[in-house]
């Protein structure tokens, strides 16, 4: 058999299904980086996906780069922007890593504010949400949205 480390005669043993391998991007701290990313993310989404799911992904991920780039970054340390997006559980997981130490927290402004909703926006879009300390520096902003619908 073709892959096998089993001598000729031997069963071979069961082998685990290998698990899809997260799509992996960095981007500099820059304006331009929210474009690119949406363009990754929506690129590598599972074929026949839902097409909401697209669209939550894509709103999502620019407001998850945007915050980043605004509170997470400082563009003359050279620190990247990074984005990890997986499929498991049920789940299209999307994590976006900055080196800030400022942790996101949901706003609530007034009727008039023209800004402060991005987080309301990703809580409402997500089926969950958590921001979690890295190991080094900086910290990442995880999220969960349901495959199916």
């Amino acid at each position: 058999m073709p892959g096998s480390l089993c001598p000729a005669g031997e069963p071979t043993p069961a082998v685990p299904a290998i698990p899809v391998i997260p799509s992996h991007w960095s981007f500099p701290a820059e304006p331009a980086s929210v474009k690119r990313a949406r363009s990754a993310v929506v690129g590598a989404l599972p074929r026949g996906c839902r097409a909401e799911l697209a669209d939550e992904l894509v709103l999502v991920t620019s407001e998850l780069v945007t915050n980043a780039l605004r509170y997470g970054t400082c563009p003359a340390d050279g620190c990247p922007i990074e984005l990890v997006l997986w499929p498991a559980d049920g789940y299209c997981w999307l994590a976006v890593s900055d080196p800030g130490a400022a942790l996101p927290a949901p706003a609530s402004p007034g009727p008039q504010a023209c800004g402060g909703r991005g987080l309301l926006l990703v809580s409402a879009l997500t089926a969950t949400w958590a921001v979690v300390p890295r190991h080094e520096y900086g910290k990442s902003v995880v999220v969960g949205l349901r495959l199916a619908g």
